[in-house]
This record gives C-alpha cells, sequence and structure tokens, in this order.
C-alpha cells in the first residue's frame, strides 16, 4: 500500500457548534496511533469528549495545544498513513507545509471554554481584561457557571 499524508480537521459537533476547546493532548508529533485510539479530550458548550484517530499511522503534526479554542473544520492534526479508507482527508500540502496555529482562549493565566466566552462576550465584558473571576473548572479553565456567579455578584 502506498503512505500519503491525511490532514485530519477538527470534528463538527452539529449546527449549533462551531468552536470546541483543547483540553488535553494524548499524543504528540512522532507518535504512532492506532485507528480508535484516545488522542485528545475536547470540549464544546455542551460536553467533554475522547477524540479519536481516524486511522493507524504516524502523527506528523499537531499544531494544536490544551488551551486553545479551535473552529470545527481547522486542521487538528496531520497524519502519515497507509489506509485507503482516508484518503478523502489527503493533504494538498504535504508534510513540510506551514500548519496555522488556531487561536488562543487564554488570557492572561486563565483559559476560557467556548461557553464562558460566549457568557462573556454576550454580557459586554471583555475576557482578555476581564478580572476578578473564579475559574472552577476542569483543568482550572473558567467555566459557564464561573461566568454566570461573577455576573450574579455584580448584579447584587
Amino acid at each position: 500500500m502506498a503512505i500519503f499524508i491525511i490532514d485530519v480537521p477538527v470534528p463538527s459537533m452539529g449546527a449549533t457548534v462551531s468552536e470546541l476547546t483543547v483540553v488535553t493532548l494524548k499524543t504528540k508529533p512522532g507518535d504512532r496511533v492506532v485507528k480508535g485510539q484516545k488522542i485528545a479530550e475536547l470540549e464544546s458548550d455542551k460536553s467533554i469528549f475522547e477524540y479519536e484517530a481516524p486511522g493507524d499511522g504516524l502523527v506528523l503534526a499537531l499544531p494544536v495545544k490544551p488551551g486553545e479554542v479551535l473552529q470545527s473544520g481547522a486542521l487538528f492534526l496531520k497524519l502519515e498513513t497507509e489506509d485507503g479508507s482516508l484518503r478523502h482527508l489527503e493533504s494538498k500540502t504535504g508534510a513540510d507545509a506551514p500548519v496555522p496555529v488556531a487561536k488562543s482562549a487564554a488570557t492572561a493565566a486563565l483559559i476560557w471554554t467556548p461557553r464562558a466566552l460566549k457568557l462573556a462576550q454576550e454580557a459586554g465584558l471583555n475576557p482578555e481584561t476581564l478580572t476578578g473571576i473564579e475559574a472552577t473548572g476542569p483543568g482550572g479553565r473558567v467555566s459557564g457557571d464561573d461566568v454566570t456567579r461573577l455576573l450574579a455578584k455584580r448584579q447584587a
């Protein structure tokens, strides 16, 4: 079988979820993965789920890091594989092409969930400059509940 490189996109979680936050990565460039292997934990505004490798192969690039907010369809990883069923994901740029970096959700030392960012922005708050918020979500992230509590304190 022929070896080729694929671009694995950030999954789409439906019409209402266009962003996912990287919670943890369980692989790195240079690692070999097998189909179905848990390679990351991603969070939508509704849940955290494990993301699996789409096939067997060698991870060539993983241009994301914990805390980053990713748009559905953006590049998640480059994988060298022989799995012909993944040919539709074949990279048009090859292994040496620059890999775009996702926008960071971290502000100062805080990492924001998509729901928290949305709630803060809807309330007219700027997550880039917001202070005095307690981050109680998984991994020390600012959750939607944290933003709701902050807003309630400000209204009291």
